[in-house]
């Protein structure tokens, strides 16, 4: 996000509600609508040109086009903000299995516009949390924002945020009493296999401390089978894991169920 436009986000923060955005950025919906509008140009443009086949072929990929905008119109739509919104309902399935007292330092790694580092401070009233996140123009978060929505919700003197990566967090081994993550442990670039990821955010957890991270665990591609990434943590030196099927809870609409959407979410979390 460029300043000019987290200026204005932090403005909107602090006039009215918190800027936690929207997971389905509005690309994925104006993109495929702008291709089909194209591609029904060029099927007028061919058939006014008489050229065989061509028209309706274009007119095809227009509507296939048109389809893919609509569903990503529609996600954005349920994934919109506000307490009983799909996206804060599943941010909150993280606290959910988070067993911790919430006396001590919590992390929130990958934070984007900070909603679970605020709820995570809201439902531990004697924690203090930091959140971290690479940020960066290729997404809709900036630091600023955080700051903007913590300050918003009362929250700045126990709720900070620094700018660091997944992959190489700046902390001492057993520095929090708890650790947590949404969504951010698939999208950490220069580390091919995402299970270092999650074992470094299990490096700063202190002996004891609970954890409970979501993401695409289910993507082979990155975090390889369940069950080995499973035992892999057991192998870690990790007291207790659990594995919990994001798409199967009971608020989900089905529309959201597919692969490339949370079909592959879950959540690991238990103890170290």
């Amino acid at each position: 996000m460029n300043r000019g436009s987290a200026g204005a986000a932090v403005e909107h923060a602090t006039a009215s509600r918190p800027e936690y955005g929207n997971w389905v950025s509005t690309r994925f919906v104006l993109a495929p609508a702008a291709i089909a509008v194209v591609l029904v140009v060029l099927a007028v443009a061919a058939q006014v040109l008489r050229i065989p086949w061509l028209p309706v072929a274009l007119l095809g990929l227009a509507v296939v086009a048109g389809l893919v905008a609509a569903y990503f119109a529609y996600a954005r739509r349920l994934l919109a903000a506000g307490d009983g919104a799909v996206q804060a309902r599943v941010q909150g399935l993280v606290l959910e299995r988070l067993t911790w007292d919430g006396r001590g330092r919590a992390l929130d790694i990958g934070c984007g516009n900070g909603p679970l580092s605020i709820a995570l401070a809201e439902r531990f009233p004697q924690a203090r949390v930091t959140g971290i996140d690479f940020w960066g123009e290729s997404w809709e978060y900036s630091r600023d924002v955080c700051e903007s929505n913590a300050a918003g919700q009362g929250l700045s003197g126990r709720v900070t945020f620094e700018q660091a990566s997944a992959a190489a967090l700046p902390f001492a081994d057993s520095s929090y009493a708890a650790v947590v993550s949404n969504l951010c442990f698939h999208e950490v670039r220069g580390v091919r296999d995402k299970r270092e990821v999650v074992r470094e955010a299990l490096r700063v957890l202190e002996p004891g401390g609970a954890f409970a991270f979501q993401d695409l665990f289910r993507l082979k591609s990155a975090f390889g089978e369940t069950d080995d990434l499973l035992a892999a943590i057991r192998g870690w030196g990790v007291a207790s894991v659990q594995y919990a099927d994001t798409a199967k809870s009971e608020f989900m609409p089905g529309a959201l169920r597919l692969p490339f959407m949370v079909g592959t979410m879950g959540i690991l979390y238990g103890r170290k």
